[in-house]
């Protein structure tokens, strides 16, 4: 059988999602990189867990 395709994150999300993981950015960073166009609010929630509160 095929593998499934997951669905294309936006550009910056796996490192955003690095940066998160691995503890060298803090909650309010990734909300940073939403409001900048880095990742989508969906991303934000995939990433952190959490609705985007903006």
């Amino acid at each position: 059988m095929a593998k499934k395709k997951e669905a294309a994150h936006s550009p910056k999300f796996e490192k955003v999602k690095y940066y998160y993981d691995n503890h060298l950015w803090k909650i309010k960073a990734v909300q940073n990189a939403v409001a900048k166009g880095w990742i989508t609010p969906e991303e934000y929630k995939e990433i952190t867990g959490e609705d985007y509160p903006g």
